[in-house]
C-alpha cells in the first residue's frame, strides 16, 4: 500500500493569515502540496471571516490549487467553567492555553456552534466535508453533535473518524508547540523523533500551526522534514485519504 502524508495548516483567519501565507509558501517551495484548511469562522471573538473581503479571495484561491477547507471550531476559546479536577484544569488551561473550545460542550451547545460555521461557509459556497476540533479536544457531547452534522469525517490527535458510523483510522500526527524556547526545542526533538517511529505507518498527518512561522529554527526544521516525507509518502487532503482508504482499521479515537 502506498504511503500518504495529510497536511493541515490549523487556525485558519484573517488575523493569522500573514503567518499563514509565510507556511503555505513553504509547502509551495515542496511542490505545493494539497493541504488542508482549517477556519475558524470567528477567531477569538475578532473579524469574522465574512467580512474580509481580502481573506475570502486568499481562500478562494487556496481552493482553486486545490486545497480543502475544514472547520476548525467557531471562536476557539474554551468558555466553558474551570474544570475542578486538576488534570482537566491542566489540559484545558495550560496545555492548550484555553483554547479547546469543544472540549466540555453538552451536545446542544456543541450543535449550536457546529451549524452555526456550517452555515456560514454555506453562505461562502465553500464545500466543507469536515471538522477539527480546536486542540482536537472533543467531548462526548461535541461527538454525538457530529454524528447528526452531516459531515464526513472529524479528527483526534491520533485518527481521522468517520461520520456519522465512527470508524477511527490510524493517522499520527506530527505537530510542533512553538509558545515558549523550551517547547520549541522539545518539540523539534519530538518531530525528529515522530518521523523516525511512524515511518512505516500507511497514513500520518502533518500539523502546522500560525505561530510556526514566527521562529526560525521551527521552519527549519520543518522544511527538512516536510521535504523527506514528501519524497516518502503521496500527499492527499484528509477527505481524498478518507475517501481512498479500503479498511478502517480501529484506533482509540
Amino acid at each position: 500500500m502506498t504511503r500518504r502524508i495529510c497536511i493541515a495548516l490549523h487556525d485558519v483567519a484573517p488575523e493569522t493569515w500573514p503567518r499563514c501565507t509565510r507556511l503555505l509558501a513553504l509547502l509551495d517551495e515542496l511542490g505545493a502540496p494539497p493541504t488542508t484548511l482549517l477556519v475558524v469562522p470567528y477567531f477569538h471573538g475578532r473579524n469574522r471571516i465574512d467580512r474580509d473581503a481580502a481573506f475570502l479571495g486568499a481562500i478562494e484561491r487556496r481552493l482553486a490549487l486545490g486545497d480543502e477547507i475544514a472547520l476548525h471550531g467557531y471562536d476557539h476559546l474554551d468558555r466553558a467553567a474551570v474544570p475542578h479536577a486538576p488534570a482537566d484544569r491542566f489540559r484545558r488551561r495550560v496545555l492548550t492555553a484555553g483554547e479547546g473550545e469543544f472540549a466540555a460542550l453538552n451536545e446542544a451547545d456543541a450543535r449550536q456552534k457546529i451549524d452555526r460555521g456550517l452555515a456560514l461557509m454555506q453562505r461562502l459556497r465553500w464545500p466543507v466535508r469536515g471538522f477539527v476540533p480546536p486542540a482536537w479536544l472533543a467531548s462526548s457531547g461535541t461527538r454525538a453533535a457530529l454524528r447528526m452534522s452531516g459531515l464526513d469525517w472529524f479528527s483526534t490527535h491520533h485518527s481521522l473518524v468517520t461520520l456519522p458510523h465512527g470508524a477511527a483510522i490510524a493517522a499520527p500526527c506530527l505537530t510542533a508547540s512553538p509558545r515558549t524556547p523550551a517547547r520549541r526545542l522539545v518539540s523539534r526533538l519530538w518531530l525528529n523523533a515522530m518521523a523516525s517511529v511512524t515511518h512505516r505507518a500507511p497514513l500520518v498527518r502533518v500539523g502546522l500551526h500560525p505561530a510556526d512561522a514566527d521562529h526560525q529554527e521551527l521552519m527549519a526544521c520543518w522544511r527538512r522534514l516536510l521535504r523527506d516525507l514528501l519524497v516518502q509518502r503521496d500527499a492527499q487532503t484528509k477527505s481524498q485519504a478518507l475517501a481512498v482508504q479500503e479498511k478502517p482499521v480501529a484506533v482509540a479515537a
